[in-house]
C-alpha cells in the first residue's frame, strides 16, 4: 500500500492531524456581526492559515477566495443601508476599533478581514474591488500573538484568528473573545504537539 498523503491525515474541518482533532471543542456563536473572510487561493490550502477555524465558530460568516484569474471578487453587495462595513486593516491611517468608535454608528456590521501575513493583508485591503465604502479599522494595542507556528516580521502581528477574536471582543462581547481564544490556545497546543514540540499551555482546557 502506498503512503497516505498529508492532506488525507488531517481533519477537513479544523485542519489538524486527525488524532489531534479539536472539532468537538469548537463553540458556535450566532452574532449580529457578519464576518467576511478574504483569503488568497494559495493561502487557502495551507494548514497554518487560522482564519478558516474562525468560520467554523461563527455561524454568521462566509469565505471569499481571491486570486482566481477568471473570477474577480466584487464587494459591492456589502453596500447596504442597514449595515456598516468595517475593513480590518493593519496599516497606518485606520481608525482604532473601540466602543466610542462603534457608538458613532450603531448599525450592525459587516467585518471584512483579509487573511494573510501583515504585508499581504495590507496589500489586499487596498485592492479589494467594491470595498471603497468600507471604514478601515485597526485593533488597539494588546498582548502579542500566541501563534508561533509562522514567522511574524512585526512584533505586534497577530494570526487572523486572534485578530477576529479581539475584534469581536470589542464589537460583540468579551465572552465571545474569551471563548474563541480558548479554542485558539487548544489549536496552538495540538499543532505544537504534532510538530514534536512541548506545548506552552495545558492540553486540558475549559472550553464553552
Amino acid at each position: 500500500m502506498g503512503s497516505r498523503s498529508k492532506r488525507s491525515e488531517r481533519c477537513s474541518r479544523c485542519r489538524l492531524h486527525r488524532q489531534l482533532c479539536i472539532c468537538r471543542f469548537i463553540p458556535r456563536y450566532d452574532l449580529p456581526t457578519r464576518l467576511i473572510l478574504v483569503m488568497h487561493r494559495r493561502e487557502y490550502v495551507k494548514p497554518t492559515a487560522t482564519g478558516r477555524l474562525a468560520l467554523e465558530a461563527l455561524t454568521n460568516s462566509e469565505l471569499r477566495i481571491q486570486g482566481h484569474p477568471d473570477q474577480r471578487l466584487d464587494f459591492t453587495d456589502l453596500r447596504v443601508a442597514e449595515r456598516r462595513t468595517l475593513l480590518l486593516y493593519p496599516g497606518k491611517g485606520a481608525s482604532v476599533l473601540s466602543p466610542s468608535f462603534l457608538a458613532q454608528d450603531p448599525r450592525d456590521i459587516f467585518l471584512v478581514v483579509p487573511d494573510g501575513t501583515w504585508s499581504q493583508s495590507a496589500r489586499m485591503g487596498k485592492r479589494l474591488p467594491g470595498i471603497e465604502h468600507a471604514e478601515m479599522v485597526r485593533l488597539p494595542e494588546g498582548p502579542g500573538s500566541e501563534w508561533k507556528i509562522r514567522r511574524e516580521v512585526h512584533a505586534y502581528g497577530l494570526s487572523t484568528f486572534e485578530a477576529i477574536a479581539r475584534a469581536l471582543g470589542i464589537i460583540e462581547s468579551t465572552a465571545v473573545q474569551e471563548g474563541m481564544e480558548s479554542l485558539f490556545r487548544l489549536m496552538v497546543c495540538n499543532t505544537l504537539t504534532a510538530r514534536g514540540r512541548k506545548p506552552r499551555v495545558a492540553e486540558t482546557l475549559s472550553l464553552p
